[in-house]
């Protein structure tokens, strides 16, 4: 008989997520990065890595982290043609770009020298692209019991290690679905990511405009729709209300044009904190009485830099210029 161990609540150590990039991608979790055949999930996910391993600024974002190592596995492309040539073009450090070598044996969500690789090079990132090529030559994606058998080791190295792990992945052709949905396979292959990331077009008569929107996020509120294009280096254009389903819909995406609502908030936070921090909960209440969304409120806000800081266990707002004041 299995030996019983009982931990009570009382003897969890509490701690706050740690974020790569809030509220898109934590640190210790799973993210998986989702969308159709051509619309940019691997440039995505090689820029930002190409900004991680030279400390650049998060889109969108005053948080510039320090360089860092990234591993990146891919089985559609090749390192030597494509991979790394797109990552310097992207700007990124070669020294801080790493591969795990797949000629030998291919890698699978449970081999431990994803454990071991991180752990030996400290990297706080770990890429892998696509998911179909990684959970296993004999798992069925359409199976929840071996889709979930495939992702608990990657889970746990997650946790243990505190990488941030990012899946790339295919979506399903069911068109009219909740965003949800649309991954493929099980339903088991989203519920496992504690964050999902949509990529996708915007418009049909902007090729090369794309638009990064939260399909799923357990651990934050969903943060505003990023849009960026696709050219020989990515550039950033803007943030807007879109959700997923949204954009699944066909409603094009308006970048640098907010809405009243919008412009209302920006005005509101400006306004209330102009003297210095105050509590999040506060101004929270403020704009809510004002009519003015959750969504609403959490994208103009990344979008005017405030900062979220906790004091004393309470959760303060402050601006960019404010984030060394105390409360």
């Amino acid at each position: 008989m299995d030996e019983l161990e009982i931990v009570r609540g009382s003897d969890v150590p509490v701690r706050e997520v740690e974020w790569l990039w809030y509220p898109y991608i934590p640190y210790g979790k799973i993210t998986l990065v989702q969308g159709d055949p051509g619309d940019g999930k691997s440039t995505f996910v090689l820029n930002l890595a190409a900004i991680l391993t030279s400390g650049r600024q998060l889109p969108f974002t005053d948080v510039a982290p320090e360089p860092m190592n990234v591993i990146y596995q891919n089985t559609e492309d090749d390192a030597e043609d494509t991979v790394l040539p797109r990552f310097l073009q992207a700007g990124g450090d070669p020294k801080r770009l790493c591969f795990i070598r797949e000629d030998r044996k291919a890698l699978t969500f449970s081999d431990d020298r994803l454990f071991r690789a991180i752990r030996q090079i400290g990297a706080r990132v770990l890429i892998l692209d696509p998911l179909s090529s990684y959970i296993g030559g004999d798992v069925s994606l359409n199976m929840a019991n071996e889709v979930r058998a495939q992702f608990n080791p990657l889970i746990q190295t997650a946790k243990e290690t505190g990488c941030a792990i990012i899946i790339v992945g295919h979506m399903n052709k069911q068109r009219g679905m909740k965003a949800l949905y649309r991954a493929i396979g099980s339903i088991d292959i989203i519920g496992a990511a504690r964050s999902a990331l949509l990529i996708a077009r915007t418009d049909k008569d902007k090729p090369d405009e794309r638009v990064m929107a939260v399909q799923k996020c357990n651990l934050a509120p969903p943060g505003p729709a990023v849009v960026f294009s696709v050219g020989e280096r990515i550039e950033w254009l803007g943030q807007t209300d879109q959700t997923a389903d949204d954009i699944l819909s066909g409603f094009p995406a308006p970048p640098g044009r907010p809405a009243a609502k919008a412009q209302e908030a920006e005005v509101l936070l400006q306004a209330l904190l102009a003297e210095g921090p105050k509590p999040a909960a506060e101004v929270s209440d403020v704009l809510k009485e004002q009519g003015i969304s959750q969504r609403t409120m959490e994208s103009v806000k990344a979008a005017m830099g405030v900062r979220s800081d906790k004091r004393g266990g309470a959760w303060f707002w402050s601006m960019p210029q404010d984030r060394n004041k105390s409360a």
